[in-house]
């Protein structure tokens, strides 16, 4: 049984008996006395438990009032959180906390998500400096990272939760123009370092993918969002390869196979959720069971080939696409223009 486990089972019994003595919880609990008091003595400092010591029944109670300046008494109701962990459980959510404040630039979501992580902090019995020493043994190292202004994500983040609409000032990177559009706000995205909204825009009537970076102004609209349901939201975005899904093209499948050496990196990589993989053998068929030394054959879905060329582009010459006549003649144009540059 653990600390979690015990601090009900005492509160529970203090309330069915009434007045539980010493011996009688050390029975119940099978631990220490040591670790009895330990637990008694939290539950009344740290979880402000109204256990008292009744020596006249020689037993612990709870305390069911309380003293009133005036002297009248008051009914004190104690319950213990409605959310517990264990420590194990706890430790990992300190750790999540961690990980969202390496993604979090301003610390926005960090500063909101505090009061809750001092609370878990105090259930797991940790001072503030074992608390720190903690989360410094978690490191979350970002690269290309696009900052958002604080102020954006906290008004967008806002819409998104009350349901309302957002006009924005955005600048389009592809036409290199602003353009002014109002939006209905439907999920925030993090997606390699840098935050997306996922919104219904009502100037082209269709859902949009925007980067927070490039809002320059935003602004709350009293106006009721448009409800998209879920579903249809994750069916334009998420089929398709990276972060340039929703372009309404056709959905179609690249055929990637690398070298062996690659090989041994790329097969414990997720490229996408519902990609298709097998490891070749030397004749370029499928491997027997447990053959991992050759080639690795990796299928993808894309629609818009932007971001899938760019990672097939960092593996250079360990990687051919195989199949898609149109995707491998812009992988190759691309690599002669690099090639030039240096020759």
């Amino acid at each position: 049984m653990d600390r979690t486990e015990r601090f009900y089972k005492i509160e529970r019994l203090l309330r069915s008996r009434g007045c539980v003595n010493f011996e009688s919880l050390l029975e119940e609990l099978g631990v220490s006395p040591a670790t009895l008091k330990r637990d008694l003595q939290y539950l009344r400092d740290r979880m402000g438990a109204p256990i008292t010591y009744d020596h006249d029944d020689k037993g612990y109670r709870l305390d069911a009032t309380g003293s009133m300046a005036s002297g009248a008494a008051k009914t004190v109701q104690h319950e213990l959180p409605g959310m517990w962990f264990s420590e194990r459980e706890l430790h990992a959510l300190l750790t999540m906390h961690q990980l969202m404040s390496g993604l979090d630039d301003d610390g926005v979501l960090a500063r909101h998500l505090q009061p809750m992580m001092d609370r878990l902090q105090g259930l797991l019995g940790a001072d503030a400096n074992e608390a720190r020493e903690l989360v410094r043994r978690v490191k979350l190292i970002g690269t290309a990272r696009r900052r958002v202004p604080s102020r954006h994500f906290e008004l967008l983040g806002s819409a998104l939760v009350q349901r309302k609409r957002v006009w924005l000032k955005y600048f389009k990177r592809n036409g290199r123009v602003n353009t002014e559009r109002e939006v209905s706000p439907q999920r925030l995205v993090n997606y390699r370092n840098t935050w997306y909204l996922d919104a219904w825009c009502h100037a082209s009537e269709a859902l949009r993918r925007f980067a927070l970076d490039a809002v320059i102004e935003a602004r709350a609209l009293d106006t009721r969002a448009k409800p998209v349901a879920l579903k249809d939201i994750e069916a334009e975005f998420d089929g398709s390869y990276g972060i340039y899904g929703g372009s309404g093209a056709r959905l179609k499948w690249a055929t990637l196979v690398f070298e062996p050496e690659a090989a041994q990196w790329v097969a414990n990589e997720e490229w996408h959720p519902q990609q298709k993989s097998r490891w070749l053998g030397a004749d370029g068929q499928t491997a027997a069971d447990g053959e991992r030394s050759g080639s690795y054959e990796l299928q993808v879905p894309y629609s818009e080939p932007t971001e899938l060329m760019m990672d097939i582009l960092r593996h250079g010459d360990s990687v051919h696409v195989v199949g898609d006549k149109a995707l491998a003649t812009a992988v190759a144009r691309r690599l002669q223009k690099a090639a030039a540059l240096y020759a």
